[in-house]
Protein backbone atom coordinates (compact mmCIF):
# COMPACT_ATOMS: atom_id res chain seq x y z
CA UNK A 1 0.00 0.00 0.00
CA UNK A 2 1.02 3.47 -0.71
CA UNK A 3 1.08 6.79 1.97
CA UNK A 4 0.63 9.69 0.83
CA UNK A 5 4.02 10.84 1.50
CA UNK A 6 6.23 8.01 0.66
CA UNK A 7 9.27 7.94 -1.87
CA UNK A 8 8.53 6.81 -5.33
CA UNK A 9 11.13 4.63 -6.76
CA UNK A 10 12.41 3.99 -9.98
CA UNK A 11 14.14 0.14 -10.49
CA UNK A 12 16.31 0.03 -13.71
CA UNK A 13 18.01 -3.67 -14.37
CA UNK A 14 21.14 -3.99 -16.80
CA UNK A 15 20.15 -7.50 -16.59
CA UNK A 16 23.21 -8.71 -18.52
CA UNK A 17 26.14 -6.45 -16.97
CA UNK A 18 25.25 -7.86 -13.54
CA UNK A 19 24.53 -11.11 -14.03
CA UNK A 20 28.18 -11.55 -16.57
CA UNK A 21 30.12 -9.76 -13.90
CA UNK A 22 28.80 -11.88 -11.29
CA UNK A 23 30.23 -14.83 -13.00
CA UNK A 24 33.23 -13.45 -13.75
CA UNK A 25 33.51 -11.70 -10.50
CA UNK A 26 33.70 -15.58 -9.08
CA UNK A 27 35.27 -17.72 -11.93
CA UNK A 28 37.98 -15.14 -13.49
CA UNK A 29 38.06 -12.48 -16.10
CA UNK A 30 36.54 -13.14 -19.69
CA UNK A 31 35.15 -16.43 -18.19
CA UNK A 32 31.71 -15.76 -19.38
CA UNK A 33 32.90 -15.86 -22.68
CA UNK A 34 35.15 -18.42 -22.50
CA UNK A 35 32.69 -20.63 -20.66
CA UNK A 36 29.88 -20.16 -23.50
CA UNK A 37 27.63 -19.30 -20.67
CA UNK A 38 25.35 -17.33 -22.87
CA UNK A 39 24.55 -20.34 -25.31
CA UNK A 40 24.82 -22.54 -22.00
CA UNK A 41 21.76 -24.62 -21.33
CA UNK A 42 21.44 -26.20 -18.19
CA UNK A 43 18.78 -28.30 -19.64
CA UNK A 44 20.70 -29.84 -22.28
CA UNK A 45 21.58 -33.68 -22.28
CA UNK A 46 24.98 -32.32 -23.35
CA UNK A 47 25.61 -29.77 -20.71
CA UNK A 48 28.68 -30.08 -19.08
CA UNK A 49 28.04 -30.45 -15.26
CA UNK A 50 30.94 -28.17 -14.09
CA UNK A 51 29.99 -25.30 -16.05
CA UNK A 52 26.58 -25.68 -14.39
CA UNK A 53 27.88 -25.89 -11.19
CA UNK A 54 29.85 -22.26 -12.02
CA UNK A 55 26.63 -20.94 -13.21
CA UNK A 56 24.82 -21.81 -10.15
CA UNK A 57 27.64 -20.19 -8.26
CA UNK A 58 27.02 -17.39 -9.70
CA UNK A 59 23.68 -17.35 -9.38
CA UNK A 60 21.99 -13.34 -8.95
CA UNK A 61 20.29 -13.51 -5.93
CA UNK A 62 17.44 -10.76 -7.34
CA UNK A 63 15.35 -10.89 -4.10
CA UNK A 64 17.83 -9.29 -1.99
CA UNK A 65 18.07 -6.64 -4.70
CA UNK A 66 14.48 -6.22 -4.95
CA UNK A 67 14.41 -6.39 -1.23
CA UNK A 68 16.88 -3.43 -0.99
CA UNK A 69 15.23 -0.93 -3.29
CA UNK A 70 11.98 -1.18 -1.37
CA UNK A 71 13.71 0.04 1.64
CA UNK A 72 13.98 3.83 -0.10
CA UNK A 73 10.07 3.76 -1.12
CA UNK A 74 7.13 1.97 -3.02
CA UNK A 75 8.19 0.49 -6.35
CA UNK A 76 6.61 2.51 -8.97
CA UNK A 77 8.80 1.39 -12.06
CA UNK A 78 10.36 -1.81 -12.28
CA UNK A 79 12.65 -2.96 -15.36
CA UNK A 80 15.07 -5.21 -16.24
CA UNK A 81 16.64 -5.37 -19.84
CA UNK A 82 17.67 -7.94 -21.63
CA UNK A 83 17.36 -10.51 -24.30
CA UNK A 84 15.60 -12.99 -22.97
CA UNK A 85 15.38 -15.68 -25.46
CA UNK A 86 19.13 -16.47 -23.94
CA UNK A 87 18.30 -19.71 -21.75
CA UNK A 88 20.85 -18.04 -19.40
CA UNK A 89 18.53 -14.99 -19.05
CA UNK A 90 15.24 -17.15 -19.40
CA UNK A 91 16.08 -18.81 -16.05
CA UNK A 92 15.10 -15.65 -13.98
CA UNK A 93 12.36 -15.09 -15.97
CA UNK A 94 9.92 -16.90 -13.19
CA UNK A 95 11.58 -15.25 -10.42
CA UNK A 96 11.32 -12.04 -11.65
CA UNK A 97 7.95 -11.82 -13.04
CA UNK A 98 6.69 -12.77 -9.47
CA UNK A 99 8.07 -9.63 -8.22
CA UNK A 100 6.72 -7.85 -10.94
CA UNK A 101 9.41 -6.87 -12.81
CA UNK A 102 8.85 -5.96 -16.24
CA UNK A 103 10.99 -7.79 -18.56
CA UNK A 104 11.87 -5.61 -21.30
CA UNK A 105 13.17 -7.32 -24.26
CA UNK A 106 16.19 -6.60 -26.51
CA UNK A 107 17.46 -8.18 -29.14
CA UNK A 108 20.98 -8.53 -30.62
CA UNK A 109 22.34 -6.28 -32.85
CA UNK A 110 25.33 -7.68 -33.74
CA UNK A 111 26.70 -11.29 -35.10
CA UNK A 112 29.24 -11.43 -32.26
CA UNK A 113 26.01 -11.55 -30.05
CA UNK A 114 27.76 -9.43 -27.53
CA UNK A 115 25.60 -5.93 -27.82
CA UNK A 116 21.77 -5.27 -27.66
CA UNK A 117 21.71 -2.19 -26.31
CA UNK A 118 20.84 -2.34 -22.55
CA UNK A 119 22.80 0.87 -21.58
CA UNK A 120 20.77 3.44 -24.46
CA UNK A 121 17.76 1.49 -23.68
CA UNK A 122 17.55 1.72 -20.36
CA UNK A 123 18.81 5.53 -20.09
CA UNK A 124 16.36 6.74 -22.60
CA UNK A 125 13.64 5.54 -20.53
CA UNK A 126 14.87 7.29 -17.43
CA UNK A 127 15.25 10.14 -18.53
CA UNK A 128 11.26 10.00 -20.13
CA UNK A 129 9.97 8.98 -16.76
CA UNK A 130 11.80 12.20 -15.15
CA UNK A 131 9.66 13.72 -16.97
CA UNK A 132 6.47 12.04 -17.11
CA UNK A 133 6.54 10.38 -13.66
CA UNK A 134 7.31 14.12 -11.30
CA UNK A 135 6.65 12.07 -8.40
CA UNK A 136 9.68 9.92 -8.76
CA UNK A 137 11.61 10.70 -5.86
CA UNK A 138 14.49 7.63 -6.16
CA UNK A 139 16.04 6.46 -9.53
CA UNK A 140 17.86 3.16 -8.52
CA UNK A 141 20.75 1.63 -11.31
CA UNK A 142 22.20 -1.74 -11.45
CA UNK A 143 24.93 -1.65 -13.08
CA UNK A 144 28.37 -0.74 -13.17
CA UNK A 145 28.81 0.50 -16.44
CA UNK A 146 30.87 3.97 -17.07
CA UNK A 147 28.49 4.55 -19.55
CA UNK A 148 25.54 4.86 -16.81
CA UNK A 149 28.05 8.24 -15.59
CA UNK A 150 25.88 11.02 -17.59
CA UNK A 151 22.38 9.17 -16.80
CA UNK A 152 23.20 9.31 -12.68
CA UNK A 153 24.66 13.09 -13.30
CA UNK A 154 21.52 14.30 -15.19
CA UNK A 155 19.21 12.10 -12.81
CA UNK A 156 20.69 14.19 -9.72
CA UNK A 157 20.32 17.11 -11.48
CA UNK A 158 16.59 16.36 -12.06
CA UNK A 159 16.02 16.39 -8.40
CA UNK A 160 16.24 12.86 -7.76
CA UNK A 161 17.91 11.03 -5.33
CA UNK A 162 19.97 8.41 -7.26
CA UNK A 163 21.36 4.72 -5.45
CA UNK A 164 24.05 2.61 -8.10
CA UNK A 165 24.31 -1.50 -7.68
CA UNK A 166 27.29 -3.23 -8.95
CA UNK A 167 29.20 -6.37 -8.67
CA UNK A 168 33.10 -5.44 -7.68
CA UNK A 169 35.94 -5.47 -9.74
CA UNK A 170 33.56 -4.34 -12.33
CA UNK A 171 32.16 -1.21 -10.80
CA UNK A 172 33.06 2.05 -11.97
CA UNK A 173 34.90 4.33 -9.66
CA UNK A 174 33.57 7.42 -11.71
CA UNK A 175 30.10 5.81 -12.03
CA UNK A 176 29.58 4.91 -7.57
CA UNK A 177 30.97 9.19 -7.31
CA UNK A 178 27.85 10.47 -9.63
CA UNK A 179 25.54 8.87 -7.26
CA UNK A 180 24.61 10.14 -4.28
CA UNK A 181 24.84 6.34 -2.69
CA UNK A 182 26.41 3.31 -4.37
CA UNK A 183 26.22 -0.19 -3.05
CA UNK A 184 27.88 -3.31 -3.84
CA UNK A 185 26.18 -6.38 -4.86
CA UNK A 186 28.20 -8.59 -1.54
CA UNK A 187 27.38 -5.93 1.00
CA UNK A 188 23.33 -5.99 0.12
CA UNK A 189 21.40 -7.73 3.12
CA UNK A 190 20.67 -11.25 2.86
CA UNK A 191 23.93 -11.89 0.56
CA UNK A 192 26.59 -14.05 2.30
CA UNK A 193 30.03 -13.46 0.72
CA UNK A 194 31.60 -16.28 2.76
CA UNK A 195 28.84 -18.56 0.95
CA UNK A 196 29.86 -17.17 -2.78
CA UNK A 197 33.21 -17.80 -2.15
CA UNK A 198 32.42 -21.40 -0.93
CA UNK A 199 30.31 -21.60 -3.99
CA UNK A 200 32.94 -20.66 -6.24
CA UNK A 201 35.81 -22.93 -4.80
CA UNK A 202 33.48 -26.10 -5.25
CA UNK A 203 32.49 -25.24 -8.76
CA UNK A 204 36.23 -25.31 -9.68
CA UNK A 205 36.84 -28.58 -8.18
CA UNK A 206 37.17 -31.75 -10.61
CA UNK A 207 33.70 -33.03 -11.92
CA UNK A 208 32.29 -35.48 -9.94
CA UNK A 209 28.59 -37.52 -9.43
CA UNK A 210 26.33 -35.78 -7.38
CA UNK A 211 24.29 -37.12 -4.98
CA UNK A 212 21.14 -37.89 -5.07
CA UNK A 213 20.29 -36.20 -2.12
CA UNK A 214 21.45 -32.30 -3.53
CA UNK A 215 18.80 -30.31 -5.87
CA UNK A 216 19.12 -29.74 -8.81
CA UNK A 217 21.57 -27.05 -9.78
CA UNK A 218 23.43 -26.45 -6.19
CA UNK A 219 27.14 -27.15 -5.79
CA UNK A 220 28.05 -30.18 -4.44
CA UNK A 221 28.70 -30.02 -0.48
CA UNK A 222 26.91 -26.94 -0.05
CA UNK A 223 25.56 -26.82 3.64
CA UNK A 224 21.73 -27.09 4.12
CA UNK A 225 21.55 -23.08 5.58
CA UNK A 226 23.44 -22.14 2.57
CA UNK A 227 21.47 -24.34 -0.12
CA UNK A 228 18.46 -22.85 0.91
CA UNK A 229 19.80 -19.26 -0.21
CA UNK A 230 21.26 -20.18 -3.29
CA UNK A 231 17.79 -21.63 -4.15
CA UNK A 232 16.16 -18.29 -4.09
CA UNK A 233 16.81 -18.18 -7.89
CA UNK A 234 16.42 -21.56 -9.27
CA UNK A 235 17.39 -22.36 -12.96
CA UNK A 236 14.45 -23.21 -14.69
CA UNK A 237 14.47 -25.40 -18.28
CA UNK A 238 14.04 -23.76 -21.15
CA UNK A 239 13.46 -24.48 -24.82
CA UNK A 240 12.26 -22.44 -27.62
CA UNK A 241 8.99 -23.87 -27.41
CA UNK A 242 8.45 -23.92 -23.91
CA UNK A 243 6.13 -21.98 -22.75
CA UNK A 244 6.91 -19.82 -18.40
CA UNK A 245 3.65 -20.85 -16.94
CA UNK A 246 2.85 -19.75 -13.08
CA UNK A 247 4.90 -21.72 -10.65
CA UNK A 248 2.58 -24.05 -9.17
CA UNK A 249 2.30 -23.46 -5.06
CA UNK A 250 4.83 -25.52 -3.26
CA UNK A 251 2.94 -27.71 -0.58
CA UNK A 252 6.51 -28.40 1.34
CA UNK A 253 6.59 -24.40 1.77
CA UNK A 254 5.53 -23.46 5.33
CA UNK A 255 4.28 -19.89 5.83
CA UNK A 256 5.46 -19.28 9.56
CA UNK A 257 9.25 -19.98 7.78
CA UNK A 258 8.27 -18.05 5.11
CA UNK A 259 7.36 -14.69 7.61
CA UNK A 260 10.27 -15.41 9.71
CA UNK A 261 12.71 -14.71 7.20
CA UNK A 262 10.75 -12.12 5.45
CA UNK A 263 11.23 -10.05 8.95
CA UNK A 264 14.92 -10.88 9.44
CA UNK A 265 15.16 -9.57 5.83
CA UNK A 266 13.68 -6.32 7.14
CA UNK A 267 15.32 -6.00 10.10
CA UNK A 268 18.79 -6.66 8.25
CA UNK A 269 18.03 -3.82 5.83
CA UNK A 270 17.16 -1.65 8.45
CA UNK A 271 20.11 -1.95 10.31
CA UNK A 272 22.48 -1.98 7.21
CA UNK A 273 20.94 1.78 6.62
CA UNK A 274 21.73 2.95 10.69
CA UNK A 275 23.67 1.53 13.14
CA UNK A 276 23.99 -2.24 13.84
CA UNK A 277 22.75 -1.92 17.53
CA UNK A 278 19.92 0.82 16.32
CA UNK A 279 16.03 0.46 17.82
CA UNK A 280 14.00 0.60 14.76
CA UNK A 281 10.39 1.46 14.59
CA UNK A 282 8.06 -1.86 14.57
CA UNK A 283 5.58 0.15 11.97
CA UNK A 284 8.59 1.02 9.49
CA UNK A 285 9.47 -2.45 9.72
CA UNK A 286 6.29 -3.85 8.67
CA UNK A 287 6.25 -1.19 5.79
CA UNK A 288 9.53 -2.89 4.73
CA UNK A 289 7.79 -6.56 4.86
CA UNK A 290 5.07 -4.85 2.74
CA UNK A 291 7.32 -3.37 0.10
CA UNK A 292 9.14 -6.87 0.14
CA UNK A 293 6.06 -9.13 -0.24
CA UNK A 294 2.42 -7.32 -0.68
CA UNK A 295 0.75 -10.40 0.20
CA UNK A 296 2.19 -10.33 4.15
CA UNK A 297 -0.37 -10.43 6.30
CA UNK A 298 0.24 -11.75 10.40
CA UNK A 299 -3.37 -12.59 10.94
CA UNK A 300 -3.62 -15.77 8.41
CA UNK A 301 -0.67 -16.82 10.66
CA UNK A 302 -3.06 -16.98 13.61
CA UNK A 303 -1.99 -13.62 14.97
CA UNK A 304 -4.39 -10.91 16.27
CA UNK A 305 -1.84 -8.14 15.61
CA UNK A 306 2.00 -7.48 14.51
CA UNK A 307 2.85 -7.02 17.45
CA UNK A 308 1.41 -10.46 18.45
CA UNK A 309 3.60 -11.90 15.17
CA UNK A 310 6.64 -9.83 16.50
CA UNK A 311 6.54 -11.19 20.07
CA UNK A 312 6.25 -14.88 19.12
CA UNK A 313 9.89 -14.39 17.11
CA UNK A 314 11.48 -12.80 20.32
CA UNK A 315 14.08 -15.57 19.85
CA UNK A 316 14.86 -13.51 16.77
CA UNK A 317 14.80 -9.62 17.78
CA UNK A 318 14.26 -7.98 21.02
CA UNK A 319 11.41 -5.90 21.14
CA UNK A 320 11.28 -2.89 23.95
CA UNK A 321 8.81 0.07 24.45
CA UNK A 322 9.74 3.42 24.21
CA UNK A 323 6.77 5.84 25.52
CA UNK A 324 4.32 5.01 23.30
CA UNK A 325 6.69 3.58 20.57
CA UNK A 326 7.40 -0.20 20.38
CA UNK A 327 10.81 -0.57 18.90
CA UNK A 328 12.98 -3.85 17.52
CA UNK A 329 16.21 -5.01 16.65
CA UNK A 330 17.64 -8.19 15.53
CA UNK A 331 19.84 -10.38 17.72
CA UNK A 332 22.95 -10.90 16.70
CA UNK A 333 22.73 -14.60 16.43
CA UNK A 334 19.25 -14.27 14.09
CA UNK A 335 21.41 -15.66 11.24
CA UNK A 336 22.50 -18.87 12.78
CA UNK A 337 19.16 -19.58 14.23
CA UNK A 338 17.11 -19.64 10.86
Amino acid sequence: MTEPNDARVGLYIDFDNIVISRYQQLHGRNAFQRDGIRDFDTSSRDADPEVAAKLAAATVDFNAIIDFAASFGTLVVNRAYADWSVPVNASYQRQLMSRAVDLTQLFTTTTRGTKNGADIRLAVDVVEDLFQLPDLTHVIIIAGDSDYIALAQKSKRLGRFVVGIGVAGSTSTSLAAACDEFEDYDSLPGIDKSSSSAAAATAERPKASKKASEPAGIAPGTPPSEARKLTTIPIFSHTEDGQFDEPEADEDINPQTVATELLVRALQIGHAKGDADEWLNTGAIKNQMRRMDPSFNEKPLGFRSFSDFLSSRSNLAELKEDGPQRLIRLRPEADSKL
